[in-house]
């Protein structure tokens, strides 16, 4: 933790130091401690800074127990994933230099969106994300892989659609929505106002921009036009 980050934590208003000395040190006591251990801990699992601010304001400390209680076990589900990773990882090595076959179980073991959950109950409430990770679950192994292929079918699609400078409105990314609702649906179905800010955060939210900018830049932002073009209707 840098003295450059306690700025600007301090300058958003998400750490406040208890005070600063005269010589323009900033002095923390036992309770910005207790919160900059909650923010580290957020960071880790990937939450945007605005989503931490909602989060780390809360005043109950029932809540805030419950919370780092979830955070927790969120982070010892990342610990155990990157072990299973790595033996995922060092099983492909070993049947690639052997010539071995492997299952897709086997390909894809380790690799989820645990590391997610914690941003996703705060943002959704925790009976949107225990149905979601239920019906996950339900899927089986081949409806996940068919769930991802989906996904990266429309993404693709809207790549290209996005470097022939297509606009929202297009029938063709319309057509592209409408699989796009329909695959997030499979697990929670969102009203017009809630597709319009998911639809925002992909844009908004760097780890989500990425996912789609892998498939040409303008992407996410063609997403997002054409989202906003079909709730509007």
């Amino acid at each position: 933790m840098t003295s450059r980050t306690l700025r600007h934590y301090d300058a958003i208003g998400l750490l406040t130091p208890a005070h600063t000395g005269a010589d323009g040190r900033r002095r923390y006591g036992d309770t910005e401690l207790a919160r900059l251990q909650h923010i580290l801990v957020l960071r880790e699992l990937d939450v945007p800074l605005e989503t931490i601010a909602a989060i780390v304001d809360g005043d109950d400390p029932a809540t805030t127990a419950a919370r780092l209680r979830d955070h927790h076990e969120a982070l010892l589900a990342r610990r155990d994933r990157l072990t299973t990773l790595a033996a995922t990882v060092a099983r492909t090595l070993t049947r690639l230099e052997k010539g071995l076959p492997m299952t897709a179980t086997d390909m894809f073991d380790g690799f989820d969106h645990a590391r997610y959950e914690p941003e996703a109950r705060a943002r959704w409430g925790d009976d949107a994300v225990e149905s979601s990770n239920a019906q996950w679950a339900s899927l089986g192994e081949g409806g996940r892989a068919a769930h991802l292929a989906e996904h990266r079918e429309i993404a693709a699609a809207l790549g290209r659609l996005a470097a022939e400078g297509a606009q929202g409105a297009d029938a063709r990314v319309q057509a592209l929505v409408q699989r796009h609702r329909a695959w997030v649906s499979t697990f929670w179905t969102p009203d017009a106002q809630a597709y319009r800010e998911l639809a925002r955060m992909y844009v908004e939210d760097a780890r989500f921009r990425a996912t789609y900018a892998a498939h040409g830049e303008g992407t996410a932002e063609l997403l997002r036009a054409g989202i906003e073009a079909a709730v509007a209707e």
